[in-house]
């Protein structure tokens, strides 16, 4: 299978055409498909951002230990580190639609309902590490579902600009969900927080039923057996990582960036508790701070999707160096509004990688192996997540918050290095996607 990526030989695209880009771009909320999953997405977002520091605040109330917190972070990674490449294999051959509806379903269910129909004496912190695990299964079938998804929601020069559309639902989802499950805590419980989250998952839900993807093409193995199976599996790998060289440098940057990124956002809690001695509605806020930054990059990024490659990379790397910069900041402020500035400068920070880098991988990959590629990406970067929640909570328990902190800043440095090392590479190879589809792969169409 030949390469997809080839040498430039053509000037860029005219100023018109990159303004009629720019302007579709904006209008993707307006069409009738993706506007329903954005809108979707943003109030599951929001419910997501309500859990994950309900989660997190129950563990740490109880056990006051960093360790025991970071298990959240750990059960939440698992699931795509074991089950991502497989998942992947199935997205490829079944229709993505009906999955992620019935994943909505599941996660309504399970940190919804379930923590609603169990007394306090049950809902034991053993007992919500089951619930986020079985989460955290649905979740690992529904984010790849997502992303892969793209391709038959928008045309191929947006891909970029949906992503970051995507990833402004999460970023919305952090600056409401955790403000408003600061106050929830307080005025009410953990449990109590968790229970409200089922209608946001149902009205994601919801939103999924009337869409349409079209022209949606999967893969043509049949039977599930082992050994197709295996055959789908080693295919994607191949084409991954023996057919490409930009796919294995991004599962490299990710690596890095998720290596510190998720320990910060895993121990958050432990470091404003122990530097600034807040409460769950200060944590809230700052927490939003993070999602208003977030916010802002994922904007920003709309205007990059014409960009060549090479400066869509070096983003990366100019963003990563930023939140490492602001994340070590942190150490030396006692006033919280200044930490509030550094938590929204880490938030944009940390926001570039993860559109640029899908846009690329569903521009470079087949659509009928896209499935497998973003999952093999996504565990690559799974892995690096549950090494560096479970090296950062250690070192947070023995050598304390300050020195866990500034480590998480070197590895964001490390992404950013890296990163620069990929831009020079394309750059001097000159290396774009190539904008020609594969013989029997359909056209992007409007969505």
């Amino acid at each position: 299978m030949e390469t997809i990526l080839h040498r430039i030989d053509s000037p860029d695209c005219s100023t018109q055409e990159r303004e009629h880009s720019l302007k579709s771009s904006m209008q993707l909320l307006l069409s009738r498909d993706f506007g329903l999953v954005w809108w979707g997405q943003m109030i599951s977002q929001i419910g997501d951002g309500v859990s994950k520091l309900a989660l997190l605040w129950f563990v740490y109330s109880i056990t006051g230990s960093p360790l025991k917190t970071t298990m959240i972070g750990l059960l939440q990674t698992m699931p795509p580190i074991l089950f991502g490449p497989l998942i992947g294999v199935y997205l490829d051959r079944l229709p993505k639609k009906p999955i992620m509806i019935a994943a909505d379903v599941l996660r309504a269910v399970l940190i919804g309902v379930i923590p609603c129909s169990v007394s306090m004496d049950t809902f034991t912190v053993e007992f919500l590490y089951v619930l986020v695990f079985l989460h955290a299964m649905a979740s690992a079938v529904f984010g790849p579902a997502l992303t892969a998804s793209v391709p038959y929601l928008v045309k191929r020069h947006q891909f970029t600009a949906a992503n970051a559309l995507l990833q402004s639902t999460t970023s919305l989802g952090i600056v409401v969900g955790p403000a408003l499950s600061g106050i929830g805590i307080a005025a009410l419980s953990s449990q109590e927080v968790l229970c409200a989250n089922t209608v946001t998952y149902l009205i994601s839900a919801a939103c999924l039923v009337p869409i349409r993807l079209f022209q949606e093409q999967l893969s043509h193995t049949k039977g599930n057996s082992i050994v197709s199976t295996a055959r789908d599996l080693v295919e994607g790998i191949r084409f991954a990582f023996f057919e490409q060289r930009v796919i294995p440098l991004l599962v490299l940057i990710a690596a890095f960036y998720t290596f510190g990124a998720s320990a910060f956002a895993t121990l958050f809690p432990v470091f404003v508790g122990k530097l600034w001695d807040l409460g769950p509605v200060e944590v809230g806020y700052l927490w939003s701070a993070l999602g208003m930054g977030l916010f802002l990059m994922s904007i920003a990024l709309i205007w990059l999707t014409q960009w060549e490659l090479s400066k869509r990379v070096y983003a990366i790397a100019t963003s990563s160096a930023v939140a490492g910069a602001a994340l070590c900041g942190l150490i030396w402020v006692s006033n919280p509004v200044l930490a509030f500035i550094l938590m929204g400068i880490i938030g944009a920070g940390k926001g570039a990688l993860t559109p640029i880098a899908w846009g690329v991988m569903q521009e470079i990959t087949p659509r009928f192996m896209v499935g497998r590629v973003l999952s093999l990406y996504t565990t690559g970067a799974m892995v690096a997540a549950i090494a560096g929640m479970t090296t950062f909570g250690w070192i947070t328990q023995e050598f304390g918050e300050r020195t866990s902190i500034v480590g998480i800043g070197l590895m964001l440095f490390a992404t950013s290095l890296t990163a620069v090392g990929l831009s020079r590479w394309v750059h001097e190879h000159q290396v774009v996607p190539d904008s020609r589809t594969r013989v029997g792969e359909p056209h992007a169409v409007d969505a």
